[in-house]
């Protein structure tokens, strides 16, 4: 048996079962909970019985986390090979800040969640002879999602830090749970306090997950291609394989820096086809084909590789081989759970717009799960996005890179170029930096709602 396809065909199975309970269990339509995180659930427990039995299914833990790594650098790139709006917005100025703002609390999150994470690990650890280090691995899945917990993994892996991938996807699988579950009471308190003011009826289609034959009015793409020559989905398949080609060939290039900074960049497979992806697209604007590329079947790709990815990221759990260490993992994700949440609803409420409520969930969201996870928080209170907070969890991503200096930290440690204790005191350093610039760009005001009884 080919191991990739039994797990692509398990990991399928379990997204039309969670397809299926989304539809028919009144719980999860009212959580909104999404399918891949249902289908992920059970795919957990099903792959750990499966592994507790000893039962040969052709495929393990292992298959996951390969395909959840280079899911996310297909994900990357076909982001990336996506165009830009270039629609003009009155409030250009509010979108910025609220951008602004939630960018650089995410980046205080992202200092300060592996700070305590050590500091928890570092305590309790030793008693289930974990290190420390490991508790440096939640922000990577936290802040950032399942692909980015295992590409970081394996190049802590690549430094000798076993089952690193493991430990950073079971983060990422715990960070979607807790996003979910304190996400949607959050937005329905808010409902209720009347802080939402934009929260209409929710349609049953919504509620539901899927759409009837007489509500499927939109069509989902154009061709740009003939058929009888290449499909135009075959097309756009094409030119995401050239990319990722390209992006090894990147990294291999990368590899050559000195120091950790090669390993590291060579390992982060996403971010090289990041780059690819743009230069494969600057060259076809030149060469006047990006007529070629339909942004909405791109963006179609880019769903298709977030459901898998989250399945897969949970699939790829493997409680056997975490032991006990999945007892001070849980501690430590409960504790920055409870962090996440407090920063959130802190700094949320303070940025300075109508919209912080939207802002305040959206960026608990993204910063427990992934961006997505944030826009489906923000659905439930503004359900035709009347506000511009979607838009602004895209925005934010390019703040994001204010955080460099904390993973360069980080991957320096990993690799034994950094001693830990200079690590913290910069991680503790970086906080107090991203709350300074907070106050300096006067995204920290007074709050602009308070949680009273409607």
């Amino acid at each position: 048996m080919n191991s990739f396809m039994v797990a692509f065909g398990l990991a399928s199975i379990m997204l039309c079962i969670g397809t299926l309970l989304r539809a028919k269990i009144g719980f999860l339509r009212n959580m909104l909970v999404p399918a891949s995180v249902i289908a992920g659930i059970i795919g957990v427990i099903f792959m750990n019985v499966i592994a507790h039995f000893d039962v040969n299914i052709g495929t393990d833990a292992n298959m996951f986390t390969d395909i959840v790594n280079n899911l996310f650098t297909v994900s990357f790139i076909s982001i990336c090979l996506t165009g830009s709006s270039n629609n003009e917005d009155s409030t250009a100025k509010n979108i910025m800040k609220g951008a602004l703002g939630m960018g650089i609390v995410w980046c205080l999150l992202y200092a300060l969640t592996p700070l305590v994470g050590m500091l928890i690990v570092g305590g309790i650890g030793k008693g289930f002879d974990m290190e420390a280090i490991y508790g440096s691995m939640i922000p990577y899945a936290f802040t950032q999602g399942p692909g980015q917990a295992a590409a970081y993994g394996a190049v802590y892996e690549s430094f000798g830090w076993e089952n690193a991938a493991m430990v950073g996807v079971t983060f990422a699988a715990i960070g979607f749970v807790v996003a979910f579950l304190v996400g949607v009471p959050a937005a329905k308190l808010g409902v209720t306090r009347g802080i939402a003011k934009n929260c209409g009826q929710i349609d049953q289609s919504i509620l539901k997950g899927y759409l009837k034959k007489e509500e499927q009015t939109n069509y989902m793409v154009k061709d740009t291609t003939c058929n009888s020559n290449i499909e135009t989905l075959t097309f756009h398949f094409a030119v995401i394989g050239l990319c990722y080609i390209l992006a090894i060939g990147i990294s291999k290039i990368l590899g050559l820096l000195p120091s950790f900074l090669g390993d590291a960049m060579e390992g982060l497979m996403f971010m090289n086809g990041m780059f690819a992806a743009y230069i494969v697209r600057f060259i076809m604007k030149k060469l006047g084909l990006v007529f070629l590329l339909e942004d909405t079947l791109q963006n179609k790709i880019t769903g298709w590789t977030a459901d898998y990815l989250v399945v897969c990221a949970f699939m790829a759990v493997g409680f056997s081989i975490l032991g006990s260490w999945i007892v001070p993992m849980l501690i430590e994700a409960v504790i920055i759970t409870a962090i996440t949440f407090v920063v959130c609803f802190y700094f949320g409420k303070r940025f300075g717009g109508s919209n912080d409520f939207e802002r305040t969930l959206g960026l608990y969201g993204t910063a427990t799960g992934t961006v997505p996870s944030g826009i489906a928080l923000v659905r439930i209170i503004d359900p035709e996005f009347k506000t511009t907070t979607a838009i602004e969890l895209g925005l934010m991503n390019m703040v994001m890179l204010l955080s460099t200096p904390v993973y360069i930290i980080l991957l320096g440690m990993a690799s034994g170029s950094i001693p830990v204790p200079i690590t913290m005191a910069a991680l503790a350093g970086l906080t107090i930096v991203y709350a300074i610039i907070l106050k300096v760009t006067k995204c920290w005001k007074k709050p602009t709602y308070v949680w009273k009884e409607k």
